[in-house]
C-alpha cells in the first residue's frame, strides 16, 4: 500500500497519482507537482488514501507545495499570456498559407515552452512557422496535432440532447464507441442523430450499452420469474389481446405492442406471453 493524493490538471482530465510528500492536503486545494512534462499546477481531486501498489504507476512523482497567491497569480497570468499567444499564431498561420486549424494554447506553468494544439486533414510541413513563433516568444514551442474528439474536449459545447458535452464535463477518457451500439439501443442509424459536435459516434452510446450486452448474456440462464426479451416483429399475447411487438426497451425492459393499426401499447416484459405459446396453453 502507499498514499497518494490524486490530481487533475484540466477540467475533465484524467486524473494522477502523486506522492503527498508529507503535506496535509484535501480535495479541491491547488498543488504545484513535477510532472513529465516538468512543474505544473493542478487541483486535487481527492484526499490523501492508501492504494494497492498493484495499482500504481511508479514512480509516484512528488508534490512540491501547496500552492501560494504568487502560484495562482502566475497561473492567471499564464492565462492571459495563452490567449495573446494564440492571436499571434493565427496570424502567423495565415502569413505562411497551412492547412491547419489552431485550437488551442497551453503554456508550461514555468513558461519554459508554450504548446500550440491544431488540427489538418494530413501531415503539415510546419518548421518555418515554428521558427516565426519561436522567434517571437523566445521560448520552447511545440506544435501538436490532435483528434477531432480532443478538439471537442478543449473546446466543449452543446450536445444534441441540450447539455453541455460529456467529454467536456466529466469525461476522462475516450471510450471506443460502435454502430453495433445504436442498432442494439434501437436508435435511429441517421448518421445526424447519433453524432456529436466532433461529428462522430457520440460517446453516450456507451452509458447503456453494458445492459444491452448483460441482457444477451443472461438470456439463456435466466430465471423463470424474469421473462425473456421479447423479439421485434413477433406476436404476443397481452391482457389486452394479441399484437405485434414493435419496438423494446431493454433499459426499462418494456416492450411497445401494435394491437391494431390505432392501438399501440407499452408493457412490460411479464406481461408479453409468445402468442405461438398462449395458444397452447
Amino acid at each position: 500500500m502507499a498514499m497518494v493524493i490524486r490530481v487533475r490538471f484540466k477540467r475533465a482530465a484524467k486524473l494522477y497519482d502523486f506522492d503527498p510528500n508529507g503535506l496535509e492536503l484535501h480535495n479541491g486545494m491547488s498543488v504545484v507537482t513535477e510532472t513529465a512534462r516538468g512543474v505544473e499546477l493542478g487541483e486535487c481531486m481527492s484526499g490523501v488514501m492508501d492504494v494497492p501498489d498493484e495499482r500504481l504507476v511508479l514512480p509516484l512523482k512528488p508534490i512540491l507545495r501547496i500552492a501560494t497567491e504568487q502560484d495562482l497569480a502566475m497561473q492567471k497570468r499564464n492565462e492571459q499570456a495563452e490567449k495573446e499567444a494564440f492571436d499571434i499564431a493565427i496570424d502567423r498561420i495565415a502569413e505562411h498559407k497551412l492547412e491547419m486549424k489552431l485550437v488551442d494554447v497551453e503554456y508550461a506553468f514555468d513558461r519554459s515552452k508554450i504548446i500550440f494544439y491544431f488540427t489538418a486533414n494530413g501531415r503539415v510541413d510546419f518548421r518555418m512557422l515554428v521558427k516565426s513563433l519561436a522567434s517571437i516568444f523566445k521560448t520552447r514551442i511545440e506544435l501538436r496535432q490532435i483528434g477531432v474528439r480532443d478538439e471537442a474536449k478543449m473546446l466543449g459545447g452543446i450536445g444534441p440532447c441540450g447539455r453541455p458535452i460529456c467529454c467536456r464535463t466529466f469525461l476522462s477518457d475516450f471510450t471506443p464507441v460502435s454502430i453495433k451500439m445504436a442498432k442494439e439501443q434501437n436508435l435511429s442509424l441517421n448518421p445526424t442523430k447519433i453524432s456529436g459536435l466532433c461529428d462522430r459516434l457520440m460517446c453516450c452510446l456507451k452509458f447503456e450499452d453494458y445492459l444491452y450486452e448483460k441482457e444477451k448474456g443472461n438470456g439463456r440462464n435466466r430465471r423463470r420469474e424474469q421473462p425473456d426479451m421479447p423479439q421485434v416483429g413477433t406476436m404476443v399475447a397481452t391482457p389486452l389481446g394479441k399484437g405485434k411487438v414493435t419496438t423494446v426497451n431493454k433499459a426499462k425492459r418494456t416492450a411497445t405492442v401494435q394491437l391494431s393499426q390505432d392501438n399501440i401499447v407499452t408493457l412490460e416484459w411479464d406481461e408479453l406471453v409468445d402468442a405461438s405459446q398462449a395458444g397452447e396453453e
